[in-house]
């Protein structure tokens, strides 16, 4: 049978802000290339080669940047959502360039180890009308969980609570026979888990589970994100789009570090970009031209592209948009978010988060 592949890239990223005020979240630089590239590669690997992406903010830099496609051996096709139409919506917003039996659906930010081969067959196997991506997590309260019956069949959709029945929670992948993809009203916005479910489920389709405990990562929010970046350089999640070998720094094209620099954890330095003397990274993404001075430290932290951080400062869980200078001497600390082109003086002061 044949699979066609759906990304949903629309979402403007507001948790992710000031970073994503210049791209989209799923073009954001992750472990070197945009995150969307991850994906795209992943999507290759399961051997599917048509994939449509839904996008809505900044669409053009999708096109601009991945073309017809070709170089990753796939045939993109782009639709533009001109009215927030939630998920489902979204996913019926491209329905008239699928023609497959069965259909991808994956949220375009989800970093995940799922087998797609093997979800696949799950779905077929099973003789299912939409098959979701389960994963089990230690603290499901956070989320809606997603039960299941001894067969694997999934038997309600359940808001969150306190006491979570099971730690089976919506993944972000699903797989729709294309029939199903066509009955979701059009051009009005529709969700998935509070009305395409839950009407499949009361109509009796068969929507199964296919439940695993693979690497799974939501990179909405800033440490997230960081935390995902690093682990794709780490080797955590393989990924055949990571721009060079795994190991504790990932270093792109004319990028310099002092060899009395320190630069480890899964850390990213983006092209152009210069470490210096006694300068301590970990488990950071700095973007393209980022300069990092002398005796300076960067924890756990996003730095947007152009921006510099002079010798002494200390950035530990911040988001650092593009352009900024932080002082020497600053101190940054967990939650500080600093939007593009703000200069911060030198002089040891200290920002927080609740400041």
């Amino acid at each position: 049978m044949s699979t066609e592949a759906v990304v949903l890239v629309g979402g403007r990223g507001m948790r992710l802000r000031p970073l994503t005020l210049s791209a989209p979240k799923p073009m954001l630089p992750t472990a070197g290339v945009p995150f969307l590239s991850h994906l795209l590669a992943r999507i290759r690997e399961a051997g599917i080669e048509h994939v449509v992406l839904g996008t809505s903010y900044k669409a053009e830099v999708f096109a601009e940047h991945f073309g017809d496609g070709s170089d990753f051996g796939l045939r993109l096709e782009y639709v533009v959502e001109r009215e927030p139409l939630d998920t489902a919506g979204a996913i019926r917003n491209v329905a008239d360039r699928l023609s497959a039996d069965d259909v991808l659906v994956f949220n375009g930010d989800i970093l995940s180890g799922a087998d797609l081969g093997d979800l696949l067959r799950t779905h077929r196997e099973a003789e299912a009308d939409v098959t979701l991506h389960l994963v089990k997590v230690g603290d499901p309260r956070a989320f809606g969980c997603v039960p299941t019956d001894p067969d694997g069949r999934v038997t309600a959709f359940l808001e969150k609570t306190e006491n979570p029945p099971v730690d089976q929670i919506n993944a972000g992948c699903y797989v729709f026979r294309r029939s199903v993809i066509e009955d979701i009203p059009a051009g009005r916005p529709v969700s998935v888990e509070r009305e395409t479910f839950p009407g499949l489920l009361a109509a009796g389709a068969r929507i199964q589970g296919y439940v695993d405990d693979s690497y799974w990562l939501d990179i909405g929010t800033p440490a997230a994100f960081v935390r995902g970046s690093s682990d794709l350089v780490l080797g955590k999640l393989p990924s055949t789009a990571l721009p060079g070998p795994v190991g504790e720094a990932l270093l792109l094209d004319g990028a310099k570090v002092d060899p009395e620099a320190t630069v480890v954890g899964g850390s990213t330095v983006g092209a152009g970009g210069v470490v210096a003397s006694g300068a301590e990274v970990t488990g950071s993404t700095l973007f393209d031209d980022v300069r990092v001075d002398a005796g300076a430290v960067v924890e756990r932290s996003v730095v947007g592209a152009g921006a510099v951080i002079e010798a002494g400062a200390v950035v530990r869980g911040a988001v650092i948009g593009d352009g900024v200078t932080v002082g020497a001497g600053c101190e940054l600390l967990d939650g500080v978010r600093v939007w593009p082109g703000v200069e911060l003086p030198p002089g040891g002061v200290r920002f927080s988060a609740d400041r």
